[in-house]
């Protein structure tokens, strides 16, 4: 369609140089465009074969010695340097790069042990107190620029709150004592994973020393990896975002316990959990949620009958009734 233009421009005596100024390109696109496709590249290349090109027996000369036991551990940049302080001169290092290129040498050209396999550690919770994981979050303190540690170990499985502390500092002796009374309260489960981040109190000699004496095994997050403490963060989030956590700061350690009490005993019993099937951490963590989920199955296929039953027919209560009012 341009070139139909251009021609037709050109027939009522318009200039090619004008044209093609008005069509943003140059005199020499619009001679390209004209040529058939399958016109021949006309330009010609080099006809002589260079002076200094290497030949087969230079080569295989050149692939001897970068694969000699002298050599073959270095890379071309080292290689040509190291032959000249020996008075010898092969090629380039451009020609050395392209011969081993070629014979695809170009990586490590020794005796290597084959790669080992380095599997990501992963650590799967099937049941209760199989994974715990557990972190420490700021809460505003009395006076500006003084925080609280809230300490929070949350079981994997069930997303249970196992213990909590709230202390004025950050410390491993802390984090040990909490670790130890809720594994204490827990039953001593065996065969514990206890996961957390990279941070002075997770990795402490008194927390490390704790963990070996009670039989948990410690895990961490991978370095430089943000996101591989997501169920602390998560419930951190909740926390942070319930209706009723101050917009100021706490007045003292002790109004920051008893909020956090209530939240707690708000999360562990009523908070259903999007990620446990709508179902509360306590009642997954005792094995109620089985029963639960049977009786709401029930109710959802009554609805979908021809003639369900009347609302407000389910008498169904698989726990004592708990307080209503949220943290």
């Amino acid at each position: 369609m341009t070139l139909a233009h251009v021609q037709e421009a050109l027939q009522k005596g318009v200039r090619l140089e004008v044209v093609c100024e008005r069509l943003g390109v140059t005199p020499r696109t619009i001679q390209r465009w004209r040529k058939p496709a399958t016109a021949q590249d006309g330009r010609c290349g080099p006809r002589t074969r260079p002076a200094n090109r290497l030949s087969e027996g230079e080569k295989r000369r050149m692939l001897a010695v970068a694969n000699s036991e002298e050599f073959r551990d270095v890379s071309p940049k080292q290689l040509v340097p190291r032959l000249a302080d020996q008075c010898e001169y092969l090629a380039s290092e451009a020609s050395v790069y392209r011969v081993l290129r070629e014979a695809g040498q170009l990586a490590h050209r020794g005796p290597v042990k084959p790669p080992t396999p380095r599997p990501k550690a992963e650590h799967t919770a099937r049941a209760p107190n199989q994974v715990w994981s557990w972190d420490i979050t700021y809460l505003k303190g009395p006076m500006k620029g003084c925080f609280l540690y809230l300490y929070l170990v949350v079981d994997v499985f069930s997303r249970r709150i196992m213990g909590w502390r709230v202390h004025e500092e950050e410390s491993s002796s802390h984090a040990a004592a909490l670790i130890r009374d809720s594994w204490h309260e827990a039953g001593r489960p065996e065969g514990l994973v206890l996961h957390s981040d990279n941070g002075g109190p997770m990795k402490g000699a008194t927390m490390l020393a704790t963990l070996q004496w009670l039989g948990v095994a410690p895990s961490f997050s991978r370095p430089r990896v943000s996101d591989d403490n997501a169920f602390s963060e998560a419930l951190f989030r909740t926390l942070k975002y319930r209706p009723s956590f101050p917009q100021r700061p706490f007045a003292s350690s002790k109004d920051a316990k008893a909020w956090v009490t209530r939240f707690v005993a708000w999360y562990n019993t009523q908070h259903r959990h999007s990620a446990i099937r709508f179902v509360t951490p306590e009642d997954r963590h005792f094995g109620r949620e089985a029963t639960l989920l049977a009786q709401r199955q029930q109710v959802y296929q009554r609805s979908s009958a021809p003639h369900s039953a009347p609302a407000g027919s389910c008498r169904f209560n698989p726990r004592p009734p708990t307080d209503s009012s949220e943290p």
